[in-house]
């Protein structure tokens, strides 16, 4: 749960008010596929391989002016990962960012 809000939360904070946010689950065998997909401002490629670190660079103002001290996606990797699963994104700057959760059924 904490992962979904965490993830719902920056969609929030990066995506316009005239802007879409999706949920999606998907059974994919033994495991289940989560994703959250915004049409925000999405993460620079430059920014990109750093989302996940402590205190990332990657970490930046929401659009709102919503701060921010880069410790957020550190943790929902964490979490994930302490479920034996994977987080990953696609993120394209000005189009939105889709983030993926695969975690086995058995968690």
């Amino acid at each position: 749960m904490q992962v979904i809000t965490n993830l719902l939360s920056n969609a929030l904070k990066f995506t316009p008010d005239s802007g879409n946010i999706r949920i999606s689950v998907e059974d994919k065998n033994d495991n289940i596929l989560i994703k959250v997909q915004d049409t925000g401002i999405g993460i620079p490629a430059h920014l990109q391989p750093f989302l996940f670190d402590k205190f990332t660079k990657a970490g930046r103002q929401g659009i709102h002016g919503e701060p921010s001290v880069g410790l957020g996606m550190s943790i929902i990797k964490t979490i994930v990962e302490w479920h034996n699963g994977q987080i990953w994104f696609e993120s394209t700057e000005g189009i939105g960012t889709t983030f993926y959760i695969e975690i086995s059924k058995d968690n």
